[in-house]
């Protein structure tokens, strides 16, 4: 009969035994791995970011050295699933509700401005790429509710949030937050659009659930994406994770999937120097933003 007791202790001596330090050589697998599957650089000043969230799983799953883990990771098909949990770990997701305040309360402006008919007659279509744990769609789910209900109009509106972290869409679709990720909503916001469930716990209300979905969308491959014609595109807190020439190739891309007409919100900063013919940037020193040429 096995001895479970020293199989169990062996286990813990694993699970606090440090890692060696990652060579250069692994570092450059690594990094020639993410780059390939996902855009994602990771520069040498973020070594020890990878270096800590890889050895973290290792240590779950009882892999010994980076090499072994770098192996199971690239075994189709049974490590797609090990690869989504670490692509989960690397990417941050720390958001919350109207995280920029100046970025929505343009996008009200934006939809204020748009002609009545225009607004009555055509769904307002949305589209939040790396959407994270849904904070971002819903968000502007409700930015969009509150403007037509503000200009008395029961149009219809769509909004579809895309992250290429499966674990993330999870939470997004169960749409239930703790209150920290409430602290910058009003409390009349809190009670027009969440139910409470537990003591630290909200759920979004059914209505504005129905009108957000998520689906699983690498930016890599934005041609594969069904999202076109778009009246407003929100990319922020995503282009910072890619190389200055990668983000280029991504918002030429999101630009042909807007309507004439249509608004590109960005993250203030996250680009320079890129510009599209097809777009004209706003004149507003809070935002980084573009309007489609009609």
């Amino acid at each position: 009969m096995a001895d479970n007791s020293t199989s169990d202790e062996v286990k813990r001596h694993w699970t606090y035994k440090k890692l060696p330090e990652m060579t250069d050589r692994e570092f450059a697998k690594w990094q020639a791995l993410l780059d390939k599957r996902t855009g994602m650089t990771i520069t040498p000043e973020r070594k020890s970011f990878l270096q800590t969230n890889l050895s973290s799983r290792m240590r779950e799953v009882g892999c010994h050295d980076y090499e072994e883990y770098f192996n199971k990771v690239i075994d189709r098909p049974s490590g797609m699933m090990e690869w989504m949990t670490l692509v989960d770990r690397l990417t941050v997701q720390e958001t919350r509700f109207y995280r920029d305040e100046d970025a929505f309360s343009l996008v009200a402006d934006y939809l204020r401005n748009l002609p009545k008919k225009q607004l009555e007659k055509r769904p307002i279509e949305v589209w939040s790429v790396g959407c994270s744990t849904g904070e971002e769609p819903y968000t502007l789910a409700m930015v969009v509710d509150d403007c037509l209900e503000t200009l008395g109009i029961k149009g219809y509106f769509a909004i579809t949030g895309t992250d290429i972290s499966t674990p993330a869409l999870g939470k997004a679709r169960a749409a239930r937050y703790p209150m920290r990720k409430l602290i910058t909503l009003g409390e009349e916001h809190k009670q027009k659009y969440f139910t409470q469930i537990n003591q630290n716990e909200f759920e979004v209300i059914p209505e504005i659930r129905a009108r957000v979905c998520f689906s699983r969308v690498n930016v890599l491959e934005i041609k594969k994406a069904p999202m076109d014609s778009m009246n407003i595109i929100f990319c922020q807190n995503l282009l910072i994770y890619f190389k200055r020439w990668r983000r280029k190739e991504i918002l030429n891309r999101l630009a042909e999937r807007l309507q004439p007409g249509g608004l590109l919100v960005l993250g203030l900063g996250e680009i320079v120097d890129w510009k599209n013919p097809l777009l004209e940037r706003i004149n507003n020193e809070k935002n980084l933003a573009f309007i489609r040429r009609q």
